[in-house]
């Protein structure tokens, strides 16, 4: 039999070709010389096609991509390996490859390259072995997509974090493939890892820490340590096994504590405490520790990503621990993969902050503007304002009604393009520039809407904005028989509603003008129609008839149904009900007033209100009459 000693009468080039992992040798001009079976396999290729050839002329980057730069960080890791003799493991790669038909695949690869040197320890030939981990990384996306988190909400960093550690990890489940007891550490730490990268709160993560991992790691306690937004100190959340004195004691900490915690978060450096008399001896502080949680044996590692320190990871063990460097490698990997999701997350909550402090500034503006209306007599006039569910949908609806000097009462409701606090300033800007021309020019919705396109254009105010302009008048001899008329003009915006006395609903559908903000100088048209005693309008913006996924009309249908289930009842209960029925969180901010006409022929309706403005205020002009 042959001695497996024997080194010189082995098939190495057999070897070399059994290898499972692709590897491939390359010159110092970055040729192809050797590779294997596994590297012809994984890149579909044969040997014809590479032997001689420089690797990036068989390997181009994708010329649809964009973002594509793995040719120039290979080569860079390369050039690395030929200028110091040093190995050089690159961060993962995504490096799409054409197949025989021309069309390139998406394919990530864990690279790592090596020197082979001569005698004289020059570099002679570059040794590239290139990990396929595609399969790792679709089941990632799989899995974030099941759980409801986009592939574009993860920073790219945290990805190739998630993917290197899972590579790290298949490395060293191979080399401990004789150590039973660590492989399986490995392999429940990179379930961990996974569960880890879905968290959406720094609570929910420390909760995955202390709870699962710490375990995993075949510890008896431990503790996720978070930097105070002063920086000054750290918050700990500590595993259950540690008990109550232990939490009570060691809850907080300052960050210039001499605990091996605070000095890994302070310092980055690893503190490893190998035994009881390492870790007394490190500081008095740890008889404490020591003595409240019965743990003698502690390692803490500084949580880093980005360049900043977040906090720590402290772990602790009863009995004294012979620490290898796969020990501390395994850990320092779990350490960084709870640091790259801390960071995450925290830049998440930090966004939902901002994203809550712009929304409450914003509604608090646009709620400042959107006044209870006024109450003519025998003219029911009920609004609502309902903010979107998400922190961004806001800013750009508003409703108004008011007097104009002719004695109309006028109803105003539009929507500003955008949902931001820069949309709810352009809808102050907007609305009162809207009730100016309307008091100066005192003419009919149409010349409104009109002088508003064109003050907007001179004075600047750049926004595109959707309004319906609605007046109520009322000749003598309308009056005479109880009718009123709406006449109104519409900018792009959503149809108004008309509830007849009978409890009929239709749209007012009419033949669209041009929306405000795009030609200054834009045609605009009246409508009328005919208000009889009980008859009630509705005006709204799109977001009571907009939903993600279904087309207008059968929104506008949906309204119009619902009305005309709704309509005995009053203005103010019209509303509320109409609100209620919608299907799930409002998706974008609506506004809504609701004009009920009420019969002249007898007293003001108690559910009009306890107050009566008169048909004129003092100095206004007239009612408003038209022949």
């Amino acid at each position: 039999m042959q001695s497996v000693t024997d080194v010189s009468r082995l098939d190495l080039a057999a070897v070399f070709d059994a290898v499972p992992t692709s590897y491939a040798v390359l010159d110092t001009d970055l040729r192809f010389v050797v590779v294997n079976q596994a590297f012809l396999e994984s890149s579909g290729r044969s040997r014809g096609d590479l032997i001689g050839r420089r690797v990036f002329d068989v390997f181009p980057d994708n010329p649809d991509d964009p973002e594509a730069h793995a040719t120039a960080n290979l080569e860079a890791s390369l050039r690395r390996v030929l200028r110091t003799g040093r190995p050089d493991t690159m961060p993962l790669q995504k490096y799409d490859v054409a197949g025989p038909d021309g069309v390139f695949r998406p394919f990530w690869w864990s690279p790592v390259n090596a020197p082979v040197l001569d005698e004289d320890g020059r570099v002679v030939l570059l040794l590239h072995r290139a990990e396929d981990v595609t399969a790792y990384v679709t089941e990632r996306q799989a899995q974030r997509f099941d759980a409801g988190v986009g592939l574009y909400d993860v920073p790219e960093d945290r990805h190739r974090a998630e993917a290197d550690l899972y590579v790290r990890g298949q490395e060293l489940r191979a080399a401990l493939t004789a150590e039973a007891v660590l492989a399986q550490r490995l392999a429940g730490v990179v379930q961990v890892a996974l569960q880890l990268s879905a968290a959406q709160t720094v609570a929910e993560l420390t909760d995955i820490v202390v709870g699962r991992g710490l375990g995993v790691l075949g510890a008896g306690g431990g503790a996720v340590a978070v930097r105070t937004e002063a920086g000054d100190a750290l918050e700990l959340t500590l595993t259950a096994s540690l008990g109550e004195r232990a939490r009570g004691a060691f809850g907080r900490v300052p960050l210039d504590s001499p605990l091996p915690v605070a000095v890994a978060a302070a310092t980055g450096e690893v503190v490893v405490l190998p035994d009881r008399a390492a870790a007394l001896a490190f500081t008095p502080h740890m008889e404490a520790a020591v003595t409240s949680t019965g743990l003698g044996t502690w390692v803490s590692l500084p949580l880093q990503a980005a360049g900043r320190s977040l906090g720590a990871l402290t772990i602790g063990w009863r009995d004294p621990q012979d620490f290898t460097d796969r020990d501390l490698e395994l850990m320092s990997a779990f350490a960084a993969q709870c640091a790259q999701s801390l960071a995450a997350v925290q830049a998440h909550e930090q966004e939902r902050r901002v994203a809550g402090e712009q929304r409450r500034l914003s509604e608090t503006l646009q709620r400042s503007l959107l006044t209870a209306p006024f109450e003519p007599d025998h003219l029911q006039i009920a609004v609502r304002y309902l903010p979107a569910a998400a922190d961004a949908k806001i800013g750009g609806d508003w409703y108004d009604c008011f007097l104009a000097p002719s004695g109309t009462t006028t109803l105003v409701v539009g929507d500003v393009a955008g949902h931001d606090r820069d949309a709810a300033a352009a809808m102050a800007q907007l609305r009162n520039l809207l009730r100016g021309v309307s008091m100066t020019l005192g003419e009919p919705p149409a010349a409104v809407l009109a002088g508003l396109d064109r003050a907007a254009h001179h004075l600047g105010v750049g926004v595109i904005a959707t309004a319906v302009v609605a007046q109520v008048e009322q000749t003598p001899a309308e009056r005479a028989a109880g009718l009123r008329t709406l006449r109104w003009s519409n900018a792009g915006h959503p149809p108004p509603v008309l509830i007849g006395a009978d409890g009929t609903a239709r749209l007012l559908h009419t033949p669209p003008d041009l929306l405000l903000g795009l030609l200054p100088d834009a045609a605009r048209t009246d409508h009328t129609v005919t208000l009889e005693p009980g008859a009630t309008v509705v005006l709204y913006t799109d977001g009571l008839v907009e939903r993600r996924g279904a087309p207008l009309p059968d929104g506008l249908e949906w309204l119009r149904t619902t009305l005309e289930q709704l309509h005995h009842l009053s203005a103010e209960e019209l509303c509320d009900a109409l609100l209620a029925r919608l299907d799930g969180a409002a998706e974008d901010d609506i506004a809504l007033l609701v004009l009920r006409a009420h019969p002249e022929d007898g007293p003001r309706p108690a559910e009009a209100g306890p107050q009566v403005l008169p048909p004129t205020s003092p100095g206004a002009a007239p009612p408003l009459t038209r022949p």
